[in-house]
């Protein structure tokens, strides 16, 4: 296999002969390329044969990391996924892979044919909820886990300086029929005693082919909204954190009153909720919401959160009383995935939707079928009280839209650290009245206040932005003055830092 190359034009020689390959494709956990599709001129920054490159350096890595090279693969419904998967098959039997191929899959159903075929490392040709005409793999080699930075960082230097090891002994193989099964294995030990209705949205993406069926084996009375496989995503991307799908959503839950709209992504590892009078609820909320009622069936429990989620979860009083403690970790779903299994925890959740609970819930992947399950039990278990009701139970919090300046991407990690410094600088200090009580600087700086209010500054994982929320327990006034009196001038005091996408 030659070197790739990082720009090649398309509809020359070379680009037939010669593996593409572009550098930005390669992100902290997973891997992103524009493929290109007919009706877009956009140049490629990816081409078979560097799918094929891309599968050969991710053998080449499985035997550096010492796991058996028996790889699961499978690829989500969009026009390139099915040649993109083959050309990465090539690439990993030649470099000795034995390689299970599912067919069209959810990722998480990728992650439990892992555990179902006994095969250390996945490989799942997938752009989650991006645009038909993207493309990417999701990848691991230890299961439930997925690959982090290290693993990012040392696949990328194998394939752009073409450090391939073939070897011989590599085979594929087709293994049919547990689409059924893993659809079966989620809905299982759920038996649904009272009537819920629940609308499920799937934005004509991937899984519309599962999570109806998956939600009526749990007892669920279902009405599809957008569930026909459509790769154009003639409506709206499958987001489940975009606000046309939301909107839809809501009108959807008002139009047929139902008890509960459960939205999936385009890959079906994430889970997003509108409640019963169409109001949305942030996938953080939704775990404190879950973690109140797990803590009730398994005391003691404990769980893990991304930085961006509610403070809620540290004031909470039922997870006071059941015993249950909560810890604060880096954004990003390997991530999470990682600090769950490695705590121990019950479940992990992410302000993005991408929800983790192991066992006796689930494997220890983000699952959004698993996380629709177990919303649809705690509702069960609950049998006078809405969707609503039990938001209401929370409290109140103000919490931002997530707001992000422009910072180039080999300046914004040292912008951070800088801040990370600065409010570090601060324990004890105030801010706006308030005590400085706790600096967590697991990823960036996440500055909690004695009232339970705080601000967040991290670098962006994928984009050449920084990343801002803040959350006021008192008012949606004082939200804003936390970042119009708090960060945004002290952000303002370094010239990296541009324009922000959105503010309050």
């Amino acid at each position: 296999m030659p070197k790739p190359r990082a720009d090649i034009a398309p509809n020359t020689i070379e680009f037939e002969t010669l593996p593409l390959v572009k550098p930005t494709g390669f992100r902290e956990y997973d891997a992103r390329w524009w493929f290109g599709i007919p009706d877009n001129p956009k140049a490629p920054d990816l081409n078979l044969l560097g799918a094929e490159a891309l599968g050969l350096g991710m053998a080449t890595l499985f035997h550096e990391l010492g796991v058996t090279p028996k790889v699961v693969t499978g690829h989500d419904f969009r026009s390139i996924s099915l040649p993109i998967k083959n050309a990465l098959k090539l690439g990993l039997v030649a470099g000795g892979c034995e390689v299970l191929d599912v067919g069209l899959a959810l990722s998480p159903m990728v992650y439990w044919s892992q555990f179902e075929l006994d095969a250390d490392c996945c490989a799942m040709v997938t752009a989650s909820h991006n645009e038909n005409g993207w493309t990417g793999v999701k990848m691991g080699a230890n299961k439930p886990l997925t690959f982090g930075p290290d693993e990012m960082g040392r696949l990328k230097e194998i394939v752009l300086n073409g450090d391939f090891q073939p070897r011989a002994g590599g085979g594929t193989f087709r293994v049919d029929g547990l689409r059924e099964k893993y659809i079966a294995s989620v809905a299982e030990g759920i038996s649904l005693k009272r009537k819920i209705k629940v609308i499920a949205a799937c934005g004509n993406g991937t899984a519309g082919a599962f999570a109806p069926d998956a939600l009526r084996a749990m007892g669920a009375e279902v009405i599809e909204m957008d569930c026909d496989l459509d790769n154009t995503f003639p409506k709206y991307n499958p987001n489940p954190e975009d606000s046309e799908m939301l909107h839809a959503m809501a009108k959807a839950v008002k139009e047929h009153g139902a008890d509960v709209a459960l939205g999936f992504d385009g890959d079906g590892d994430r889970c997003g909720v509108v409640d019963n009078t169409g109001e949305e609820i942030f996938a953080d909320k939704i775990g404190l919401m879950l973690a109140r009622d797990l803590s009730r069936v398994h005391p003691g429990a404990n769980f893990v959160v991304d930085v961006k989620s509610t403070g809620l979860y540290k004031t909470d009083p039922v997870l006071k009383e059941n015993g249950s403690t909560v810890d604060y970790y880096k954004t990003g779903h390997s991530y999470i995935k990682r600090r769950t299994t490695d705590l121990g925890a019950l479940a992990g959740f992410e302000k993005s939707g991408h929800f983790f609970f192991r066992p006796p819930i689930g494997l220890g992947y983000d699952d959004g079928l698993v996380a629709a399950g177990a919303i649809l039990q705690m509702l069960d278990r609950n049998p006078d009280k809405t969707m609503a009701d039990l938001r209401d139970e929370l409290g109140t919090a103000y919490t931002s839209l997530t707001m992000s300046p422009h910072c180039d991407d080999e300046l914004k990690y040292g912008v951070i650290d800088k801040m990370v410094a600065e409010y570090e600088g601060m324990a004890g200090g105030e801010i706006l009245g308030r005590k400085v009580v706790d600096v967590n600087t697991v990823n960036g700086a996440r500055v909690t206040l004695d009232d339970g209010s705080w601000v967040l500054v991290r670098a962006s994982s994928n984009k050449p932005e920084l990343v801002v929320v803040v959350e006021s327990l008192q008012s949606a006034d004082d939200m804003r003055d936390l970042f119009h009196k708090e960060v945004k001038p002290r952000l303002g005091k370094h010239k990296e830092v541009g324009a922000y996408n959105q503010e309050i």
